[in-house]
């Protein structure tokens, strides 16, 4: 009896292995149809309660994450837990019959990093992040976003990087890179094309696939090449008539055939409709779950609709997923991180993608002896980031006041007090709304303290100058409006006027403080003031990152990652949604249906993107369209100068290289940009598109450094929708260096002898007729 039980466990152990890096095969082998449906979808399976009772446990592992994979405990198959972050992990910070606190450190949102224009803080800051993630359980981080700012309104701008997909994508890598090395991973997202957010569920971007290849590939592909993210997640909108989850040509074809992807690809929370196109596509893992979903998946298997062969290959992505993780490899986490170092690592890289827009006289930076007063609502209420899954449950915010204030700045006290009890009122008023509304909204603004022109008048005697500080707010579900966000809304007009008006009356200089999201309307108001300081949504240390640069410990150094149009009229993609009147729900279900498209409503049910590849300053340069402020602009508190450019090519490379030298009295850094112009292509292609970019070393005054910056013949190419092909067209190229799209003072020629295709898969072609480009 002993014998024939000790064999019959031996038999067994054989027959079930328990999974390790290297017999990924053998457990797929040891699966059965119904577990591996499981692993391909996601553990939540709200509509099953026994189901989601088996898996139960693991939403208590990290609460508050996103959402986990399935365990399979027979196998060894641990859970991969998955939560939100681009800004920073976002998980809850208290937890059942549990004293301790569990916060993350809120760092700057993905606009405010792009425009340091600095792979090496950009990175810095995934490291700090990625440690968090480490030691608070997680394995997968959903960031970053890397979608291309099409449109200023997109509600998710401010998790994005920039209008242009060389920028994106670098950024996007270097985060990446930053975030793994802990040994955790990431998930790019949202692929592709998620411009808008109104409708985003159902909503069918209609592109060229010139615009495709060129513009909302790009920043993907250089993301993918440059750091192999562990997952990338689809988005949640149709590319020209199929969902993104469901395309095979976009999954299986570009996006691991051609750019050699090795990870695993996950949906959006809740993207596509079909379950089985998806496993079709590859698309890896459904997320979060629905027992429905399972047993659609199970009975395509049983049915012979869904070969096993697809779902395995789904499975094996995943199996090599769960290996790669800390949970798998047993790491104990520690739930204490170094949140202190963090905040200091986020004060400091803040002020490096601070944008100094306008700084006449010399206004700043302040003299610590002035006396300022402090105006705004935003002052005392400072945004450190977006709303939604790219918010953070940070353990404070530094508004500008307190910052002011504990750097050494003395406020006007009678204005401030006002100001203080104005804002403990108003604040009251905006906090009840706030918390009927839900965690994906928007916040409300606070509404700036009325009648100006009395408190205004008081304030002059007393002060040396005027800060004033504009705040803008998006989230996701929600796209912004031209009137009241976009424009300034009436009280802040009112405001401002007053503002100036006395302060320049008394002879006293007026700053404005940019808190926003986004690009704003500048123009009407940007004369009446002495400088604007745009510091986005910094993170949790804000105000002490301001009154850093405003103080002049640090120079700002940020460039705009993109364009500040004069009017929202002069936007190349007019095709948007616009004044959707909101109902407090979510704006991204606006016209969606679990069993397909409804409506064919213009720019809600479908997009067509009419301005094809010229968005942002391809737009503008090439239509030359004034704009508030360029691509690439940005002031520091000193003056460079840039020569003696020198170009050498040779066989596919081109290597470029000039002298930048501090011409000022104050140490800082600068950007040099590289901007190629095709001369008299066959084809319209844009006046300019930037080719590469460096930022110096922080320069002393009178010191000079040699920026040297390489690029590949293959990053001259087009798309050829005639050829199927990436093309190298032969002939001569300007290279134009500089400080911002706008500003390029040296310039060569490069001359192509020979001309160079590269062919690619017409999988994403959309049929004839599915696609109308030009209304």
């Amino acid at each position: 009896m002993c014998l024939a039980a000790c064999a019959a466990m031996a038999v067994s152990a054989q027959e079930t292995p328990k999974l390790n890096e290297k017999n990924i095969d053998e457990v797929l082998k040891a699966l059965t149809v119904e577990e591996k449906a499981h692993l391909v979808v996601g553990a939540r399976m709200n509509d099953n309660k026994s189901a989601a009772g088996e898996v139960g446990y693991t939403r208590l592992i990290v609460p508050g994450a996103a959402g986990t994979t399935y365990p399979v405990e027979r196998l060894g198959i641990t859970p991969v837990v998955m939560a939100d972050g681009p800004a920073g992990l976002r998980i809850s910070p208290r937890r059942e019959n549990d004293g301790n606190t569990y916060y993350c450190t809120g760092f700057p949102v993905g606009v405010h990093m792009a425009s340091t224009w600095n792979a090496d803080i950009v990175r810095e800051v995934g490291e700090a992040m990625g440690n968090e993630v480490r030691e608070y359980g997680v394995d997968v981080l959903l960031a970053p976003g890397v979608n291309m700012m099409r449109n200023p309104l997109c509600g998710r701008n401010f998790e994005y990087y920039s209008e242009d997909p060389l920028l994106a994508g670098k950024m996007a890598a270097a985060f990446i890179n930053g975030v793994q090395s802990n040994g955790v991973g990431t998930s790019l997202k949202h692929f592709a094309a998620n411009s808008q957010e109104i409708n985003r569920l159902a909503n069918d971007a209609r592109i060229s696939m010139r615009a495709l290849r060129e513009i909302y590939l790009r920043n993907f592909e250089i993301a993918v090449r440059e750091s192999q993210p562990w997952t990338i997640m689809t988005s949640y909108n149709y590319i020209n008539g199929r969902y993104t989850s469901e395309d095979h040509g976009l999954l299986e074809e570009i996006l691991r055939g051609e750019w050699g992807f090795e990870g695993a690809v996950v949906t959006d929370w809740g993207g596509g409709i079909d379950p089985v196109a998806q496993v079709k596509a590859g698309n890896d893992m459904i997320q979060p779950g629905t027992y429905a979903q399972y047993e659609t998946i199970v009975k395509a298997v049983r049915e012979g609709r869904l070969s096993e062969e697809d779902l395995d290959r789904c499975v094996r992505r995943i199996l090599e997923l769960v290996v790669r993780t800390p949970r798998f490899k047993g790491y104990e986490y520690s739930n204490k991180p170094d949140l202190k170092a963090h905040a200091e690592l986020t004060r400091r890289v803040a002020s490096e993608g601070f944008v100094l827009l306008k700084n006449d006289g010399n206004t700043l930076p302040l003299k610590q002896t002035d006396r300022v007063a402090l105006f705004g609502s935003g002052s005392y209420k400072f945004i450190a980031g977006g709303r939604g899954s790219g918010d953070v449950n940070k353990a404070y915010v530094v508004d500008l006041r307190d910052g002011l204030i504990s750097n050494g700045f003395a406020l006007n006290r009678q204005l401030d007090d006002r100001y203080s009890k104005y804002m403990e009122r108003e604040l009251k008023r905006v906090d009840k709304q706030i918390y009927s509304r839900p965690w994906y909204m928007y916040e409300i603004r606070p509404n700036e303290m009325p009648y100006p022109n009395d408190f205004v008048v008081e304030a002059v005697e007393g002060s040396d100058v005027a800060i004033l500080t504009i705040g803008r707010n998006s989230a996701e579900a929600f796209d912004r409006h031209i009137e009241r966000d976009f424009n300034l809304h009436v009280d802040e007009q009112a405001l401002l006027k007053a503002v100036t008006r006395e302060f320049h009356k008394a002879g006293k200089k007026v700053v404005v403080v940019l808190n926003v999201c986004g690009p704003v309307e500048i123009a009407s108001w940007r004369d009446s003031v002495d400088a604007i300081l745009v510091c986005w949504q910094p993170g949790q240390e804000g105000g002490n990152s301001v009154a850093d640069v405003l103080s002049g410990r640090v120079s700002p150094s940020g460039h705009l990652p993109m364009t500040f149009p004069v009017s929202y009229a002069d936007v190349p993609s007019q095709n948007f949604p616009l004044n959707v009147p909101e109902n407090g729900t979510n704006q991204s279900y606006e016209n969606y249906s679990k069993t397909g498209k409804l409506y064919d409503i213009p720019n809600i049910d479908y997009t067509n993107y009419v301005e094809d590849i010229y968005i942002g300053y391809r737009h503008y340069a090439t239509r030359n369209i004034e704009v508030a402020y360029p691509f690439g602009y940005g002031l520091t508190y000193t003056t460079f100068s840039i020569d003696d450019m020198k170009v050498r090519h040779k066989g596919d490379r081109i290597d470029v290289s000039c002298r930048v030298t501090n011409t000022g009295n104050r140490a800082a850094k600068q950007v040099v940009q590289l901007y190629s112009t095709r001369v008299n292509p066959d084809v319209d292609r844009p006046a300019i598109e930037l080719r590469a970019y460096e930022k110096t070393p922080e320069l002393a005054a009178g010191e000079s450094c040699v920026v040297e910056l390489s690029i590949s013949t293959d990053d001259l190419a087009e798309y050829s929708e005639k050829e199927t092909a990436w093309k190298v067209s032969k002939g001569n190229y300007v290279l134009s260096l500089g400080f911002s799209s706008a500003d390029r003072p040296l310039s060569g020629t490069v001359t192509l002898r020979k001309e160079k295709l590269t062919l690619v898969t017409d999988a994403m072609m959309p049929a004839q007729g599915d696609i109308f480009i030009n209304e």
